[in-house]
C-alpha cells in the first residue's frame, strides 16, 4: 500500500469512527441528560442504567475512550496540518460556504476534544475514586456560571463537528458524489446540528 492510499485509509477511519461509534454514543448521551429534564430521579434511572450494562468498562475503553482518543489525536494534527482556503478564490456561494465549515469543523475538533477530556475527569474519572455519577454530581458542576458557560460552548462544538462531519463522512465513504447531495446534505446536517444542539443545551440547563 502506498503512502497515499494509507492516508486516505486512515482518513476514512477517522471518519467512520467520528459517526459510529462516537457519532452514536454522543446522541445516545446526551438523550440520557436529557432525562434530567424530567426530573431528578427520571436521570439517576437512565445513568444508572447505562452504568450497570454488563461489561460496561470494556465497552467504554473500547467503544467510546480508545475511538475518541484516535479520533482526537489525528483530528488535531489535521487540524494544525491542513491548508484553508479561506478568503481564497471559489465557485460559488456554496464552495465558500464549504470552505468557512471546513475551518470551522476544526476549530470545533480541538474544542470538543478539550471539553470531553475535561467532562470526562469531572465525572468518570472522578466514579473512579468513589463518587456517584448522579444528578446531583452534574449540578455541582454547572451550578458555577463559568462551569455552565464551558459545557453549554462545549456541547455546542462537539455537536457541530458530529454533524458537519456527516458531511464529510459521506463523501468520504461515497455516498454522496454529486454536487445536487453534497447540497442536500449540508441542508441535513445542518438541522441535526439545530436539533441535536437543541436537545444538549436543554439538557444540561436542567440540571441547574
Amino acid at each position: 500500500m502506498s503512502k497515499q492510499d494509507s492516508s486516505f485509509a486512515v482518513r476514512r477511519l477517522h471518519s467512520l469512527l467520528g459517526v459510529i461509534p462516537l457519532g452514536v454514543f454522543l446522541i445516545q448521551h446526551l438523550l440520557v441528560n436529557h432525562s434530567a429534564t424530567r426530573s431528578e430521579e427520571a436521570f439517576n434511572a437512565a445513568a444508572g442504567f447505562m452504568a450497570n450494562l454488563p461489561f460496561v468498562i470494556f465497552l467504554e475503553i473500547f467503544i467510546i475512550y480508545i475511538p475518541i482518543l484516535f479520533h482526537g489525536i489525528y483530528g488535531i494534527y489535521i487540524a494544525f496540518t491542513a491548508k484553508y482556503n479561506i478568503g481564497g478564490k471559489g465557485y460559488g456561494w456554496h464552495s465558500t460556504y464549504r470552505n468557512w465549515m471546513f475551518l470551522l469543523q476544526r476549530i470545533s475538533g480541538v474544542i470538543a476534544f478539550i471539553f470531553i477530556a475535561i467532562h470526562v475527569y469531572q465525572t468518570r474519572v472522578q466514579v473512579f475514586f468513589g463518587a456517584d455519577l448522579d444528578f446531583d454530581m452534574v449540578h455541582q458542576i454547572v451550578v458555577n456560571p463559568l462551569w455552565l458557560v464551558f459545557y453549554i460552548i462545549g456541547i455546542i462544538a462537539t455537536v457541530y463537528h458530529f454533524a458537519n462531519g456527516l458531511w464529510a463522512f459521506m463523501i468520504t465513504w461515497g455516498f454522496t458524489q454529486s454536487d445536487r447531495s453534497q447540497r442536500i446534505m449540508s441542508y441535513v446536517s445542518m438541522a441535526v446540528f439545530v436539533v441535536v444542539s437543541f436537545i444538549g443545551v436543554q439538557a444540561i440547563l436542567a440540571f441547574i
